[in-house]
């Protein structure tokens, strides 16, 4: 892989999030890692340099949760069609009751302050930058209340700024860019 500039970045992030599917990881070689499949986030620019940053929603339930919270950074890793399969199950079973990432085969790699997948194509890590847990009677409108929360089981939002990408080809790349130096 290698690193790039994010002003070289071309890609449309309602499908990068939508439709491809990112793995949201945190952890580090000593106390481990987990992952989980997101379908939700933003990336866009905010505060002091206009630093790019990514934001990125977890459930209080979900096991990445502990892993995000006790740690300074966490990556997005966008994967290739190929590993959806995979995808799927780190989105639906709990690093909490078995090794879910051994199980796919993926390879963690630990470096930059995190983990992020091998495999992946593009990597976003991101240092966390600001938390802040939803609350029902923060919305304005009630709809994504019935939408996304009929449970009650709001998600905490975080901002992170994006230290550093890599990539594994020129697919996320205006013609003509080079790898950072």
């Amino acid at each position: 892989m290698k690193e790039v500039n994010y002003k070289d970045l071309r890609f449309n992030p309602f499908t990068l999030f939508g439709n491809e599917w990112m793995l949201l990881s945190a952890g580090n070689g000593q106390t481990g890692c987990n992952t989980m499949t997101i379908s939700w986030g933003h990336l866009g620019c905010l505060w002091g340099n206009n630093d790019p940053t990514a934001v990125v929603y977890i459930r209080q339930s979900r096991y990445t949760k502990k892993f995000v919270d006790e740690e300074e950074r966490f990556s997005l890793c966008v994967m290739d069609k190929s590993f959806k399969k995979e995808m799927l199950y780190l989105g639906t079973v709990s690093g909490r009751d078995e090794d879910k990432i051994a199980k796919t085969g993926l390879t963690p790699v630990y470096a930059d302050g995190t983990v992020y997948f091998a495999e992946a194509k593009l990597v976003l890590v991101c240092k966390k930058l600001y938390a802040v847990d939803m609350k029902k009677e923060d919305f304005i409108s009630q709809e994504p209340i019935v939408q996304c929360y009929p449970e009650g089981d709001y998600h905490t939002l975080y901002v992170g700024k994006i230290e550093k990408i890599l990539a594994r080809d020129d697919e996320y790349l205006r013609p003509g860019t080079c790898p950072a130096e």
